[in-house]
């Protein structure tokens, strides 16, 4: 029997959105790969026929290269990927070392280029479209002052310019690009925050749930005229201040 199921890659699926991403797509299913450096591990995942894990970091071209093949190998196809993995950590500017720089640039934007290079490359083959969407940041849009992001945020408004660009580039290819940018997130990146201080990181005063960035990702992959969109999930942060 031919699988007529849609594939779909998840980086840094192993817990919070990621898991979460990966559970929805699974509950709408397609076939999902999901991919953490120790996913196999995750307690967050159920087990399924449809869904395969693949270890690894993401911010090294091989594990990239393993995710491709195994997607191709198991489905017989890439059809979304979600660039979800991604690190991110605060302090003063000139505290930031340089080991910090090449840990943010590794995760976030090698993991990002390498993922959606052989993902673009599987899309074009089949000639069948696809849809790409990627977790960036509100922060970089909006700085809120107190929240000195400045090196991570070279990182995720870099992902926001490549999405334009994407979108741009294979739009006749019926390849989709787009992002999703939360503000606060209620997840284990937040474990040691105290609730009421991010919860003044908003306008509307409240914290987003996973849920809400899991339908952002959800509508934005299944969109089928949306492309070169940053859908904003943040209470109003990216509008300005409050």
């Amino acid at each position: 029997m031919v699988n007529t199921a849609k594939t779909v890659i998840v980086t840094g699926g192993s817990q919070g959105i990621g898991a979460g991403v990966v559970k929805a797509f699974l509950d709408r299913d397609y076939n999902v790969v999901a991919t953490s450096r120790n996913v196999t591990k995750s307690k967050d995942l159920p087990s399924s026929p449809k869904l395969v894990l693949v270890d690894g970091d993401i911010g090294d071209a091989p594990t990239a290269a393993r995710v491709a093949k195994t997607a191709i190998g198991a489905f017989g196809s890439i059809d979304a990927l979600v660039n979800n993995a991604g690190i991110f950590f605060t302090k003063p500017f000139t505290d930031y070392t340089a080991e910090d720089f090449k840990r943010l640039v590794s995760t976030n934007l090698e993991g990002f280029i390498y993922m959606t290079q052989l993902t673009i490359k599987q899309m074009l083959a089949q000639n069948s479209g696809g849809s790409i969407v990627s977790i960036t940041a509100s922060l970089a849009d909006n700085p809120i002052a107190g929240v000195n992001a400045s090196i991570p945020m070279i990182t995720k408004g870099g992902i926001d310019a490549i999405t334009r660009c994407l979108a741009i580039e294979y739009a006749k290819d019926r390849i989709r690009v787009n992002a999703v940018a939360p503000g606060v997130v209620d997840t284990p990146l937040h474990k040691n925050n105290l609730k009421d201080f991010l919860k003044r990181l908003s306008p509307m005063g409240s914290i987003s749930n996973v849920h809400e960035i899991v339908d952002a990702v959800i509508y934005l992959t299944e969109a089928p005229h949306v492309t070169g969109e940053v859908l904003h999930v943040d209470g109003g942060a990216h509008v300005g201040k409050w």
